[in-house]
């Protein structure tokens, strides 16, 4: 397996545990469950590792994707640009959680906000997942790009460039 066959395999993972998290914590909300908003925390915590692992393998993908013909250099670029904030708000996500999951323990009077501000967090970090996967498909799935001129005709989408790359050339 290569590096861009294992950035492939754990990069869904980042975006998949907060989208998860969320509903469960919602679910903890209006029952008034702390075991349920506690199993929430831990996902979100979960989540942050994976981050990790996705921006470790991203760097090692970034180096080979950028040899392959037909990939587009400046769709990578701010891919992994993107990326960044997303695993800095994963890694707050997931920081914040632990807190939160401490003080629910601890039967904290904070513990009882502490749901809605990851809540709050959770939402943000999504929005940024939103904007990493859809960059990091368009990479090689030619049929996403916005603002391209995509040949039909070259349906593997080898050799189609994005209307940013003709512009760099």
């Amino acid at each position: 397996m290569d590096e861009l066959h294992l950035h492939l395999v754990v990069n869904h993972l980042p975006i998949i545990f907060p989208i998860v998290g969320l509903m469960i914590l919602l679910i903890g909300i209006f029952t008034k469950s702390e075991v349920t908003k506690r199993n929430a925390y831990i996902i979100f915590i979960v989540g942050a590792i994976t981050s990790i692992a996705a921006m470790v393998t991203g760097e090692n993908a970034e180096n080979s994707a950028t040899k392959i013909a037909g990939l587009s250099e400046s769709l990578i670029e701010k891919h992994a640009d993107i990326s960044e904030i997303f695993a800095i708000l994963t890694y707050f996500l997931g920081g914040i959680s632990l807190a939160a999951l401490i003080l629910s323990f601890k039967n904290s009077v904070i513990s009882k906000y502490a749901p809605f501000v990851v809540g709050i967090l959770a939402i943000v970090c999504l929005f940024f997942g939103q904007k990493v996967g859809t960059t990091g498909g368009e990479i090689k799935h030619t049929e996403i790009r916005t603002g391209q001129d995509f040949d039909y005709r070259n349906f593997e989408g080898n050799g189609t460039t994005s209307k940013s790359d003709e512009e760099n050339n």
